[in-house]
Parts: structure tokens; sequence; C-alpha cells
């Protein structure tokens, strides 16, 4: 978890990843909708492809030079659950309220929510849940 933690832990790092999740790819456009300063996304942007969450792709526009899209690479997907359990829990305890986004099934519309299941995914407690050693 720390390390994980020490990846992810600061605001802008999320604020990246989110914007890849919706879609986000072209740095011009996350600048726009983050209000980021240069410098600090060129410096999460490289850390974010060092990592592995992201991958650079080149694209170029007609008329233009080539330049690089930054798009979630399959470490950077594996983190879907994290962040949507962070989004429900920020739900819960910070905004006290649904946040302005919401998970739903692509196919039904319906909301989709992240729970703990056991290895044959029937619903599991919280309170049974407990981090322990793995046996060798």
């Amino acid at each position: 978890m720390a390390m994980a933690a020490e990846i992810l832990g600061d605001r802008w790092t999320l604020l990246i990843l989110r914007e890849a999740f919706y879609g986000v790819q072209r740095y011009d456009d996350m600048r726009a909708d983050l209000g980021a300063p240069r410098s600090m996304l060129t410096d999460r942007l490289a850390k974010l492809v060092e990592m592995g969450l992201l991958e650079r792709r080149p694209y170029r526009e007609p008329g233009k030079r080539t330049r690089e899209a930054y798009a979630l690479s399959d470490a950077g997907r594996g983190l879907a659950l994290t962040l949507m359990a962070l989004t429900q829990w920020g739900e819960t305890y910070v905004l006290k309220g649904p946040a302005p986004v919401e998970i739903i099934d692509r196919k039904t519309g319906k909301p989709l929510r992240v729970a703990l299941v056991d290895e044959k995914g029937r619903p599991a407690k919280l309170e049974n849940a407990v981090l322990a050693p793995k046996a060798p």
C-alpha cells in the first residue's frame, strides 16, 4: 500500500490519471482542463510514463508536426477500481453526497459500485476483511 501511495500520492498525479480515464490524452487538453503549470504537468507525465501507468503515443494533425499523446497503459487501466473506490469514499466522507460523476454500466446505464467479494464473486462484509501475510 505504501509503495502504491508513494506513486499516486500527490493531487496532480491523481488529477492527471482522472483526465486519462476520461479519455483526455493530449498535453494541451490536459493542461487546459487542469489549469496546470507546464513544468509540473511535464514532470508528472514523465513520471507516470516512467512508472508504466501511461504510454506515449505519437499523433499528427494534418499540416502540423508530430506530437505525443498520453494513453493509459495496462497498469494504468488497472487503477480503475482503486480510483472508483476513492470516488465512492469521497462521496461518503468528503462530499457527504453525490459526486458530479458516477460510475455506470456502459450497456445498461445503471449505476455501479466497487464492492468487496470473495473468490466466487459473492459479496463479503468489510468488517470480516483483514490484511494477512500470504501463506508460502
